[in-house]
């Protein structure tokens, strides 16, 4: 039986960890969950119709981009960086980076630069997008239970509530923390099994800063990415 799938936190550059070893499958339902979500714009362009539920755009799209990382499974894991370019051209304009990197950094975030903050915004954007796309296509095969979802009309934020079925196992929790803005849904957290992404590097960041500044952190992320773009290409 393969162990529980749970989630600690880590170190930038690194990823979530589950149970058992380092890199598990905790550490890839992130980048999974937020790529099969945020890709509706691929196929649907009611993404940006407000009078659909967000519910609907996520169970609508799932199955779609279940098959397309099916049939280019041995294209991506061949050139990863072919994952890269999707995701920044079609998942990132319906992610609100900038309000995640806001409450990430909290009070580090008001006393930055208009510099240091385009920097970490670009910086954290490319973390996330680098460190877990190579592992996006090993989720072809998962299936995806919708909860049902407290929403009243004229709610401006809402909870989708999925869970990633385990064979043998309890299923992992994610959920999706969105607001709409300008008729347009746009994700700001996803919680994975209990665990706040925005929290989660919150934590983490703070104490860098405290220990080196702002600008060392950003340098690190710079560092770490350019490393996580080095390594997956030579894995290709």
């Amino acid at each position: 039986m393969k162990p529980v799938a749970r989630i600690t936190l880590c170190k930038a550059g690194t990823r979530l960890r589950g149970h058992g070893r380092e890199g598990g499958k905790a550490g890839k339902l992130f980048p999974f969950m937020l790529f099969l979500f945020l890709s509706a714009s691929l196929f649907s362009p009611v993404w940006s119709i407000a009078t659909e539920s967000p519910m609907e755009l996520v169970r609508k799209t799932s199955t779609r981009m279940l098959g397309v990382l099916k049939d280019e499974r041995e294209i991506i894991e061949q050139d990863p960086t072919r994952l890269y370019d999707l995701v920044v051209d079609i998942v990132l304009p319906y992610f609100d980076f900038e309000r995640m990197s806001r409450w990430t950094l909290g009070k580090h975030w008001r006393r930055a630069s208009p510099e240091q903050r385009e920097r970490f915004v670009e910086e954290f954007r490319t973390l996330l997008v680098r460190t877990y796309g190579s592992a996006l296509a090993d989720y072809a095969d998962e299936k995806i239970v919708y909860l049902p979802m407290q929403m009243k009309k004229g709610d401006a934020k809402v909870v989708v509530r999925t869970e990633i079925q385990q064979p043998g196992n309890l299923p992992i929790p994610i959920n999706y923390s969105m607001y709409e803005k300008d008729s347009e849904w746009k994700v700001y957290d996803v919680s994975i099994d209990g665990i706040s992404l925005v929290a989660n590097y919150r934590t983490i960041f703070s104490s860098d800063i405290r220990q080196g500044g702002l600008d060392k952190l950003i340098d690190k992320l710079a560092s770490d990415n350019e490393k996580l773009l080095t390594t997956n290409q030579e894995s290709g």
